[in-house]
């Protein structure tokens, strides 16, 4: 197949072009290489799959709609007959508390960037397209979160924007019969992952003897999802559906406490820990009901927190000089 995925430099956007390209597929890479965290970190993931011959990068930000169809202009010549199967936005302004000082940029990013590529497909014809989502649509709700819950309630504009995404999704495979399938994306973690995300930024703490800083007690609760099985799980949900959101989570609940423990124990160094007064866009517990997942998609997360958190910190002592030096 060929397929777009924007966003191909960002934590989740790379790993799902190598799982793209390990299964045979020709991948085209959009990403506008943005500085919201540091750019080294991109190309340290840009790099391999620069080795992958399949893999094609265009720098390009998908709110710059002439910029964009230019870039899908020059992808089309790469493809036989012009034919674009699938486009995957990955590609977003990402992270809560970032999203109250400068609301602006993640609308344009995550709602007039999803915009364009639904219009895009639509002008295309193609047949197939994947939305990132998050788990932060949910806002403090019951747990186990399922897809047919009430999301009315964000409490972020990175969230709204996010929803709001979700509803262009609807209106465009509603009027325009386009097969798309919404992931609602948990705590997402591992190897190069971001540096404003907790895991990335406890084990450098640690592992340099810095203070670990937690926004309240410690006892809030993720649902943390190893990068691998959220990767496995997008490529799965390319294939026919119609109109579906679906939870990728782990179905499992690890308090910042408990995730800090794992780092200490795997680690041999002991964390000094500060509390700070918690953050009002915070939400206190996510859990994912996977049901849907499994049962559509075929899909299990193979990863527990042990293991990522494992693979984590042997990425980070093998790229110790890069890692260490990253500003979190």
């Amino acid at each position: 197949m060929n397929i777009i995925v924007s966003g191909c430099a960002g934590f989740i956007g790379a790993r799902v072009c190598e799982f793209l390209l390990e299964r045979g597929d020709f991948v085209f890479g959009l990403d506008n290489m943005s500085d919201a965290y540091d750019v080294r970190l991109k190309h340290h993931r840009l790099e391999t799959l620069f080795e992958r011959e399949r893999f094609s990068f265009f720098g390009c930000d998908i709110s710059d709609n002439p910029r964009l169809l230019s870039a899908c202009e020059e992808i089309k010549g790469f493809c036989e007959g012009g034919r674009i199967d699938c486009v995957i936005n990955l590609a977003a302004s990402a992270g809560v508390r970032q999203s109250i000082e400068n609301p602006w940029i993640y609308y344009s990013t995550n709602v007039t960037g999803t915009l364009n590529l639904l219009e895009f497909c639509r002008c295309e014809e193609i047949g197939k397209f994947v939305q990132a989502s998050t788990s932060s649509v949910y806002g403090e709700n019951d747990i186990p979160f399922s897809e047919d819950m009430k999301t009315d309630y964000q409490l972020s504009p990175y969230a709204s924007s996010k929803k709001s995404a979700e509803g262009l999704c609807s209106v465009y495979n509603s009027l325009y019969g386009i097969d798309i399938s919404v992931l609602r994306y948990f705590t997402v973690y591992g190897p190069a992952g971001r540096p404003d995300m907790s895991v990335f930024r406890f084990i450098k703490w640690i592992n340099e003897g810095e203070e670990i800083v937690i926004l309240g007690d410690g006892e809030q609760k993720r649902d943390f999802t190893y990068v691998d099985d959220i990767a496995a799980g997008t490529v799965s949900a390319i294939r026919n559906l119609g109109f579906e959101i679906i939870n990728l989570g782990s179905a499992t609940s690890v308090s910042l406490n408990e995730m800090i423990d794992v780092i200490e124990r795997r680690t041999g160094k002991k964390a000094n820990i500060v509390c700070d007064p918690p953050h009002p866009s915070d939400i206190r517990v996510t859990l994912a009901s996977i049901d849907k997942a499994k049962r559509i998609l075929d899909w299990d997360p193979l990863f527990d927190i042990e293991t990522g958190i494992e693979n984590s910190l042997r990425w980070y002592n093998a790229n110790r000089a890069l890692a260490g030096s990253i500003e979190v």
